[in-house]
């Protein structure tokens, strides 16, 4: 059985414009022990975001099939989760997962995010000035890719958008799109699992 993404979103948005990265840093440090609100900062706007039941349910699939897709792949892998990623005076942002691969560094390979309330494509203005080279996007039940871009020469879109991911170029996007969206967690991981066994 498939999920249908729910509407209206339990997620509250929060915009605070004006902000410097002075102020930002006292309200990030307000919130240091809250677990469900997320703060992101851009372009002198503070963004909070109160997390819900559905987005950390979608977050939490999304991490477990891919860290099932690596421990049968034999891909070695670093989790870092929702580890704040900034550059000074710039952006702030918490990924809902992220890894990289190979070895750890200190900015991932792959970012993901799970959006409920808003952001689409403009979180990638926020991961362009970070250096993320990929970034997925899961949004009302579809999952795009998008890759940084190697020449640089895009005006309006730093990332390109991709049918395949440049570090899992062997992951079915559409088998893993469609495990998402089982109601059952159990069920989505053994299907996975059976589903690109057999394609062994």
């Amino acid at each position: 059985m498939l999920l249908t993404p729910s509407k209206p979103n339990p997620e509250v948005r929060i915009e605070q414009p004006l902000i410097t990265w002075a102020q930002f840093k006292l309200i990030q440090h307000g919130f240091a022990d809250s677990r469900s609100i997320r703060l992101a900062y851009y372009d002198g706007v503070l963004e909070i975001v109160s997390t819900s039941v559905e987005h950390e349910l979608i977050k939490t699939i999304i991490g477990a099939l891919l860290e099932l897709y690596f421990l049968e792949m034999e891909i070695e892998f670093f989790p870092m989760g929702q580890a704040t990623q900034e550059k000074a005076e710039q952006v702030s942002l918490q990924p809902d997962e992220s890894y990289s691969f190979g070895s750890a560094k200190k900015i991932p390979d792959l970012a993901i995010e799970v959006i409920l309330t808003s952001g689409n494509t403009e979180k990638l203005k926020k991961y362009y000035l970070l250096g993320v080279p990929e970034v997925w996007l899961w949004e009302d039940g579809v999952l795009d890719i998008y890759q940084l871009a190697v020449n640089g020469q895009l005006s309006d879109r730093q990332y390109q958008k991709s049918s395949a991911s440049k570090f899992l170029p062997n992951l079915d996007i559409a088998t893993l799109q469609r495990c998402i969206l089982c109601t059952s967690p159990l069920e989505a991981l053994k299907t996975f699992r059976q589903t690109f066994q057999q394609s062994l």
